[in-house]
Order: C-alpha cells, then sequence, then structure tokens
C-alpha cells in the first residue's frame, strides 16, 4: 500500500505474477527441453570427514602467517616498515610508476602508524589476503624464519 503523494516501490503489478511453484515447473521443463535430466539420489551417511585445504587456501595460511611474524618485527622495530616503503619506491621506479593496485594500496597504507599497518597487515579478511598478495615487506624475514614456517605448515 502506498502512501499518499509517494511512488509505489518496486516493480509495477502486471497481473500476470505466477507462484514460485509454478516458476519451478517451468524451469523443469525448459531444461528437460534442452535434453538436461534431474537427478536426485540419497547418497549414505559415513563418517564426516574434513575436507583438505585447496592449495590457494594453504598459501593464503602461509602468507598471512608470515605477515604475523613481520608484523610482530616492526612493533618491535618501527624503522623496518621503512624497508617497506624503500621496496615500493624501487619497484616504481623500475617499472616507470606503474605498480599493481595492491601496491598502490600499500604505499598509502605505509603512511600510517607503525599498529595500524600492522594490524592491517593481519587481519583474516578478505581485503587483507588480497594486499598480502602484492605485499611489499620482502626481504623483512630471514630464509631460516621463512623454512620454519614452511616446515610447519608442512606437518
Amino acid at each position: 500500500m502506498a502512501i499518499s503523494g509517494s511512488k509505489p516501490r518496486g516493480r509495477p503489478a502486471t497481473g500476470r505474477a505466477v507462484s514460485a511453484a509454478e516458476r519451478m515447473r517451468r524451469l523443469r521443463a525448459r531444461r528437460k527441453a534442452q535434453g538436461l535430466k534431474e537427478v536426485s539420489r540419497w547418497i549414505e551417511a559415513g563418517p564426516v570427514a574434513i575436507p583438505p585445504y585447496s592449495s590457494h587456501r594453504r598459501l593464503e595460511v602461509l602468507s598471512l602467517v608470515m605477515h604475523v611474524l613481520i608484523a610482530e618485527k616492526m612493533l618491535r622495530d618501527p624503522a623496518l616498515a621503512e624497508h617497506a616503503r624503500r621496496n615500493i619506491r624501487r619497484w616504481k621506479a623500475r617499472d616507470a610508476g606503474d605498480l599493481p593496485q595492491g601496491l598502490l594500496q600499500w604505499e598509502r597504507i605505509l603512511e600510517r602508524p607503525t599498529t595500524e599497518i600492522a594490524s592491517i597487515m593481519t587481519e583474516p579478511s578478505e581485503r587483507a589476503a588480497q594486499l598480502r598478495q602484492s605485499s611489499p615487506f620482502a626481504g623483512l624475514l630471514s630464509a631460516g624464519e621463512r623454512r620454519r614456517i614452511h616446515e610447519a605448515l608442512r606437518s
């Protein structure tokens, strides 16, 4: 019911609305006409297995763990953020200023206080995962630290 003086919301009524059940019947008929066959069957319940992580998921976890370690180092020594800034400046000069969007975002993030930088780089969010894919923190972990992280995640 529209309030007087206001426009009705939504699509205009056509008088041809069909029920959800009728829409489903029509969909099934179209699929059948296309030669698709509906298959439904019972699957025997067995022990619930935890699906293995995909390699992509494993790499995300690996990246998060590495960034947590880097963040801890940066909180102890805030001057390490300058290393990331130098990396970005060097990559900008090498690539004539044509940097991926993620590194441009890091450039802005690295202007913030160290605690905020550490918080952003260790977030478990999708945004932070995307940022970690183009990380400017190369060179802040030693080969031994990286090896230990890889070994820990392998087991």
